[in-house]
This record gives C-alpha cells, structure tokens and sequence, in this order.
C-alpha cells in the first residue's frame, strides 16, 4: 500500500493494528472480493440491494466527482470536506446534500452489513444536525445562501374549474398557431386523481390496470419514491373518475395496452420515466399558466391533496402519512396548522 505521507502511514498502521486485535479485518485485506473504491462498493450495492430510484440518481452524481475514492481514505475529515465543496463550490441546495449523504449511508450501510467493508467510526451517519445547512462563512465563500424551500402553494378559488375548463377546452395558446392538446380526456384524469389521491406525478403516469381495484376503492403502488409500497384509498370522487375513465381510455398501439394513461411506454429506466416526468410538468406549467394559475406547479397537487385529508377527514396523521407516503413525522409538520381549531375544541 502506498500513501502521500509518512505519518499517513503510520496512523493507518496504528488503526489496522488495533482493529486486528479486536478480530476486525479491514475490507482492503479481505481477498478480491472486497470493493477498493466508492465506485466499486455502489456497483456491487446496486447490484443486489436495488436501492430506491432517488438513491440510484444521489449516487450517480456522487460517484461523477468521488468514484474513484479509495474506501480507506473515507472518514470523518473526507466527509466534511465534500459538505463543504457541495455548498461552496456546486452551491447545492442542502437537500440535494442531504440526498446524497443519505444515500451514500445507505450505501455504506448495506457494505458493513455483507461484511465487504469496515467503517469504525462510519462517517456518514456521524454528522451533526443541520450539517446540510450553510452557514456563514459556507455563504460568505459560495456567495449565495442555499436553503429548504418548502412549497406551499395550494389551489386558490376558481382555479381548479378553471383548469378543468382550459383542459376540456382541448387548445393551448400558442404564438405561432395553437396546439391541439392531446389526450384531454387522460389529462383531466390525472389532474383530478392527483387532487383526491396525493400520488406523485410518476406513480399515476405509470399505473397498469391490476394496480386499481374499483371494488375495493384502492390503488396498490408496487414501486414508490421511497421504495415502499402503499396502498391509496380513492375517494368518491377519484372512484367516480376511474369508472368513467378506464373503459375509454386511449393507449398507443406501441405502449404496453393495460396501462392507466397514455404517455409513458412501460420503460422502467430512469431516463425514460425522467423524460416522461419532464413532459408532464412542463405540460401541465403551460396549462397552469394560461388558466391564470400563476406559480402552480403539478407537483403543489401533491401538497393541495394531503391539506385536503387534514381539513376534509378525521384521519390520525399516520393514517394519513400511510395514504401519501411520506416517511417521517418532520414532512408532516407543515399541515399541522390545519386543525388548529379542532386542536382548540379538545381543551376544556
């Protein structure tokens, strides 16, 4: 083994000579097949753990700029000098170095867990909390403060009859010569099931068929962001929509035949699903925009639905957190100003 310097040597000599004593034998003196670098450790991680799509692409931009980092050079000094490059020098939102982080822990994880590789202090999971948030001196050398931007904007009144009428209508202004929207029928679908249901945009793009149990009033989602299946329960509204929309629906020849809607071609890649993601949402951008919706975005469906089950319903906040997904509690602060008042009506 080489190293840059003398004394590097001599302190990873002192680390392996106190983990040998303790019967840990260290992931480069493992045999071949142990993973050398970070690259080698998330192909193998994606091999045969199938990490959630969000990780896989966290990880895909990680390993651009550390792939080739030898696992024995991460630790906690390596760590926080990565931190500081994503703040300072890509001038990250501290989600994205969050998401990162995260899925490089994950990574690590899975590694210690196969016992491939040996990380005593674990770096990754030993951060403090706001380590994503810029700080002063973060902001005085990138020259702009990234932070958490929560969405909060939710449909206003009028605004979704004036969707639904631009969207029936069938034409979007267009500079040139109008365009003729293709498959009203399933755009209004998905707007209206976005509203009811708190689905993301991919997980109702991609429905087939068997996923959506009329009888039952549920939509079973196999593959999620997160990569946990739920069930969503469809309210009247949403049941009555799917009665309506399946038996007429239009799907492309070239397109698997039992899916829910028309615009996606069953290519579970994440640059198609990502190609289809983009259509949509800057479709629906141009639909928001000329029904004089200003700043909605389809994804704000999302957040105007799970506002909903708080106003509309007496679901616990598990029940609901169950219904959209969402993994902890802290995601779910936002609403809990929606039933301030039922709050007030429990005291004495």
């Amino acid at each position: 083994m080489t190293f840059d310097a003398e004394e590097e040597g001599d302190a990873y000599a002192r680390k392996l000579e106190a983990l040998l004593e303790h019967g840990i034998i260290p992931t480069e003196f493992r045999g071949q097949d142990a993973p050398a670098s970070l690259s080698d450790l998330v192909r193998r991680y994606e091999q045969e753990a199938h990490p959630s799509g969000k990780d896989q692409g966290a990880l895909r931009a990680a390993l651009k700029q550390w792939g080739d980092t030898p696992l024995r050079k991460i630790n906690a000094a390596w760590v926080d000098e990565r931190i500081s490059a994503m703040k300072r020098v890509e001038k990250l939102a501290p989600a994205s170095i969050r998401a990162r982080i995260g899925a490089l822990a994950r990574a690590t994880d899975w590694g210690m867990r196969k016992e491939i590789l040996v990380m005593p202090d674990h770096p990754f999971r030993t951060l403090p909390d706001g380590y994503a948030q810029y700080s002063k001196s973060d902001t005085a050398a990138a020259g702009v403060k990234r932070q958490d931007i929560e969405r909060d904007r939710r449909l206003e009144a009028g605004e979704y009859e004036r969707i639904l009428e631009l969207i029936d209508g069938g034409v979007l202004a267009r500079k040139q010569r109008p365009l003729t929207l293709e498959y009203p029928k399933a755009h209004r679908a998905l707007f209206v099931l976005a509203v009811e249901s708190a689905m993301r945009l991919s997980e109702m793009y991609t429905l087939s068929i068997d996923q959506v149990d009329l009888r039952k009033r549920t939509v079973f989602l196999d593959k999620t962001k997160n990569g946990d299946k739920r069930q969503v329960p469809l309210s009247s509204v949403a049941l009555a929509l799917l009665r309506e929309h399946l038996p007429e629906r239009e799907i492309p020849a070239e397109h698997p035949p039992d899916l829910v809607f028309p615009w996606w071609n069953g290519d579970a890649s994440p640059k198609a699903r990502a190609k289809t993601s983009d259509y949509l949402s800057k479709r629906f951008d141009d639909i928001f925009r000329q029904a004089g919706c200003v700043g909605l975005k389809f994804h704000d469906l999302r957040h105007e639905a799970v506002s909903r089950l708080f106003e509309k319903t007496t679901l616990a906040e598990s029940q609901i957190m169950k219904i959209s997904g969402h993994k902890t509690h802290r995601m779910m602060m936002r609403y809990a100003n929606l039933r301030g008042s039922d709050l007030a009506a429990a005291l004495w």
